[in-house]
């Protein structure tokens, strides 16, 4: 079964003085490159975020851009035309196709966990997530949205959750 996939990129970067995540520097490409490359197989892949030039893929933004990742989502939902959507942010370099699989193979809504639960790592039934987001998504928690949905946690592989949000996992980015 075919699905699409959603990457965030519209973050604003704060903790690592505004720079943008989808550019930095990642095993001789960008993190957005390694992203997009975990989710080459899908029917539909739809970036949201600042455009950047990428064949092979839909661009849209959240209206206003800056409305947080729940907007963001909603956004990139419009586009989806697929049953199941894969729902990933930008600045997950441990993700790979393995986790995908894992995600896909659970059936239904499935989120990746580790000590917490990654709500930017999740495959979707896409006409379930379409219903519980709100009328007007800007600003509000993507978690209290997602949880509605009661997804499978699927246990996440040493290093697979990691994400980067400061200069120290940035460092680590680069050292690793």
């Amino acid at each position: 079964m075919t699905y699409a996939a959603i990457i965030l990129t519209g973050g604003k970067g704060e903790r690592l003085g505004g720079v943008d995540k989808a550019a930095l520097s990642y095993r001789d490409a960008t993190l957005l490159d390694h992203v997009l490359s975990v989710v080459d197989d899908a029917s539909q892949i739809i970036v949201v975020g600042p455009e950047k030039d990428l064949p092979g893929v839909i661009w849209t933004r959240e209206d206003p851009p800056g409305g947080g990742p729940l907007a963001g989502l909603a956004a990139g939902l419009r586009e989806v035309t697929a049953e199941r959507v894969a729902v990933l942010a930008v600045d997950q370099p441990g993700l790979t196709r393995n986790t995908i699989a894992r995600l896909r193979e659970a059936g239904g809504n499935a989120v990746l966990k580790d000590d917490r639960t990654q709500w930017l790592i999740g495959m979707w039934n896409t006409a379930e997530l379409r219903g519980a987001l709100p009328e007007d998504p800007r600003d509000l928690p993507l978690r209290k949205t997602l949880q509605q949905l009661n997804p499978v946690e699927v246990s996440a592989l040493p290093g697979e959750a990691r994400d980067v949000d400061t200069p120290a996992d940035l460092d680590t980015l680069h050292s690793g």
